[in-house]
């Protein structure tokens, strides 16, 4: 009996225009090509209107002499210097309160969140109220508060209030105990960073071996001994102390040495602290509530008491559901140092601001505070990433 023969079928090519891979490719250039041509329509038109207000582009405006003052300059600076250098000088103060900020509120809102969850109800009640307070006002007024009814109503310098420390409040600001560096400190530094790129090879060493053997090591306390005991070390090797305590002492109508803050940059550090902690606190609290209580009731078997069942296996594991909203916080207090040109701290928006006034190059000034702000946001975000991917859970 004969076997039937073969069906042949052939399958046609699907046209282009009935082809929904080309079509998706096709649509995203034209959506490129969209933007693109709106993108130009706006810089020409942008040009032209700066051209008819006589208003040149580009920033070679920013070489001229300033030629106007700033009350904080942690960076050399004078009057004489350029735009740039009065910028740069913003920028640096905006980075001295962000990253200082982050740090006190991350510790505050350590502890306020911890608060909310404590046995003891008085001290539950006051973390409560005080986020309920600080979370529902605006920053600003905030800040109104405490430059105006607070550090402008402290004492004259010649009748400052002393804290243990010493610190010193008046209404010049805050006068406290701090570090001064000698000229041995550069090699000190240099020393310590040595040390630094040790550490960090012998971090990924021990790490490769325990991917390959599976030899678990404690590779990050190796890695923080060998930079402790390179800036030991150094400081022996250096001579001199690099690094010597600086009192401040009254000499007429200021203080000298020690550390010196304003209290436009006291008010605004004080204000960001406070006002981003009861947000961290609330992240905190949500953290550990987010545990399951089986998780405490194995620490509390295994005999930890209730401090250790925190620091061990609770925060630990709370980290990942913290970091995220905390990251936002970060965001949030980096952007809101913005509010520092309300009571006159010369940060990265106040600079730009005189530098605005005195150019009328607006377009350009604000680009450059739109890059600047970006910049701080990307980085910390990216930091935030990174730990974040440390230490979030992994599922099999």
């Amino acid at each position: 009996m004969s076997q039937p023969a073969a069906i042949q079928t052939s399958q046609e090519p699907i046209p282009f225009w009935r082809d929904v891979r080309i079509l998706a490719i096709l649509i995203q250039i034209a959506f490129v090509l969209i933007v693109a041509l709106v993108a130009g329509m706006l810089y020409a038109n942008v040009t032209n209107s700066l051209a008819q207000l006589g208003i040149t582009g580009g920033y070679m405006f920013m070489e001229q002499s300033a030629g106007f003052e700033i009350g904080v300059k942690p960076i050399a600076y004078t009057p004489a210097n350029s735009y740039w250098r009065a910028f740069q000088v913003g920028v640096v103060n905006t980075l001295l309160v962000t990253i200082i900020g982050i740090v006190l509120a991350t510790l505050f809102g350590l502890v306020i969140g911890i608060s909310q969850l404590s046995s003891n109800w008085l001290i539950a009640r006051l973390a409560h109220a005080y986020v309920a307070i600080f979370r529902n006002t605006p920053l600003l007024v905030q800040l109104f508060f405490w430059y105006f009814a607070v550090f402008l109503r402290l004492p004259r310098v010649q009748e400052s209030i002393e804290w243990p420390g010493p610190v010193f409040l008046s209404i010049k600001g805050v006068a406290m105990v701090g570090p001064n560096g000698t000229a041995t400190l550069n090699f000190w530094l240099s020393i310590i960073l040595g040390g630094l790129v040790i550490a960090t090879a012998v971090w990924f060493t021990l790490k490769r071996r325990q991917e390959q053997t599976g030899q678990q090591s404690p590779r990050f306390l190796i890695a923080v001994a060998i930079v402790v005991l390179s800036a030991v070390i150094g400081w022996f090797v250096v001579g001199s102390p690099p690094v010597a305590l600086s009192i401040p002492e009254l000499q007429g109508l200021r203080f000298v040495g020690g550390i010196q803050l304003t209290p436009e940059y006291a008010a605004l550090l004080l204000g960001l602290v406070i006002y981003t902690g009861a947000f961290i606190g609330e992240n905190v609290r949500a953290g550990i509530q987010g545990i399951s209580k089986g998780q405490k009731e194995a620490a509390r078997a295994l005999g930890l008491s209730s401090g250790q069942s925190l620091r061990l296996v609770i925060l630990p594991q709370a980290l990942r559901i913290i970091i995220p909203p905390t990251t936002n916080q970060y965001l949030n207090l980096a952007k809101n140092s913005s509010l520092a040109f309300a009571i006159g701290y010369p940060d990265l928006f106040s600079v730009s601001e005189t530098i605005l006034n005195q150019t009328g190059q607006t377009i350009q000034v604000i680009g450059l505070i739109m890059i600047s702000y970006l910049t701080i946001s990307l980085t910390t975000s990216l930091l935030m990433n990174l730990y974040n991917r440390r230490v979030r859970l992994v599922e099999r």
